[in-house]
Parts: structure tokens; C-alpha cells; sequence
């Protein structure tokens, strides 16, 4: 018996299929369909891009986006959050944001849901970092931590409620603790 090896996705044919609800993120030629957000993932989710958005975009500074499809080092990931110094945003011919951001974002951020495997969410903000993303957080609901990675350091935990989180210097006046990310499930 012959067995037949499933042909490989490119990513530029990968970019050519339709979207997918939710989305499909494409790696080492395989398609992964992430999970759809729940309640939680999803307050997290709005409260942190609009609370850094409050911050960052009034001095335009930086721009947090929600489920943004990024592309480049041969991967196309659609972080939960992903924020991009106002420089770094890219233009159409009006002056207006871009449909397609063919770069890694300056800040990724990922909120693992319960289906969703650590490790694959952990290897797509390590790859971000090793493309020139300055800081990565993966806050994890179930634990009510959030792992910060920077890039070629040792992951840094934040488990306590009085924790201030690290941000890089882009979103200095943009404060937020353990307490304050989490406390958004209860209003």
C-alpha cells in the first residue's frame, strides 16, 4: 500500500483562503483554527486593548487591535492583542490604517483558553520575540497569572494581586497589576 503525504500549504496560499471564524493561524505549513473566546477570554481581551488604547492612542504613542492578523517570519498568527507603536502602523494611500500588517506587533498579547495548548500559544509569542517584539504576556485565566516574556530572558511570573505589570517604556503611563486585569471579571 502506497501511503500519500498531504501536500504543505505555502503561506502565500494560506493567505489566499477565506477567513475563518475564529480565526485560523498558519505555522510549519499546518492550519490551526483558534479556539472561539469565551466570556472571560473575551472581557479580558476588550478591557486590556481598550484600557491601553485610553492610554496610548490620545498621544499616539501606540494602538492596541483585537484579533489583528499579523505575517511575517513565515508565520501568520492572530494574537489575541496586539499592540504597535504609532510609527510602526502601517498607511494606506489615505493616510488611513492598513488592512494587512505584514510585521510582528511591538507587544503581543495572548489570553489562553482552557482548549487552547500553552505551549502553541507560548510558541507563537517566543516567535514574535525572536522577530523583534520587545515584550510578550500570556495571561492565564485559570491561574490568574500572567507570564511575561522579554526577548533572550528567562520568563517572568506575575501571581500576586498588588503586582504592577511589566510594560516597555512606549506605554510607560499605561499602570496595570494582577489585581486590575483580573478584576475585570467582576464588574
Amino acid at each position: 500500500m502506497v501511503q500519500i503525504k498531504p501536500r504543505i500549504l505555502t503561506l502565500e496560499e494560506f493567505l489566499m483562503l477565506p477567513e475563518t471564524k475564529p480565526a485560523s493561524e498558519y505555522s510549519d505549513g499546518q492550519i490551526i483554527q483558534k479556539p472561539m473566546p469565551k466570556g472571560k477570554h473575551s472581557v479580558i481581551q476588550t478591557e486590556l486593548a481598550t484600557a491601553a488604547n485610553g492610554v496610548l492612542k490620545p498621544r499616539r504613542a501606540a494602538r492596541a487591535f483585537s484579533e489583528l492578523r499579523c505575517t511575517f517570519g513565515g508565520r501568520s498568527i492572530v494574537p489575541d492583542v496586539s499592540v504597535f507603536t504609532w510609527s510602526r502602523i502601517p498607511r494606506d494611500e489615505k493616510g488611513e490604517v492598513a488592512d494587512t500588517f505584514q510585521m510582528q506587533p511591538d507587544w503581543v498579547i495572548e489570553i489562553l483558553s482552557p482548549e487552547q495548548s500553552q505551549t502553541k500559544v507560548t510558541k507563537n509569542i517566543l516567535h514574535c520575540l525572536d522577530h523583534g517584539t520587545g515584550i510578550g504576556w500570556l495571561i492565564d485565566l485559570a491561574e490568574q497569572t500572567v507570564l511575561i516574556d522579554l526577548p533572550k530572558q528567562q520568563t517572568m511570573i506575575f501571581d500576586e494581586p498588588e503586582q504592577q505589570l511589566l510594560i516597555l517604556s512606549f506605554a510607560g503611563e499605561l499602570e496595570l497589576s494582577v489585581e486590575d486585569i483580573f478584576s475585570w471579571l467582576s464588574e
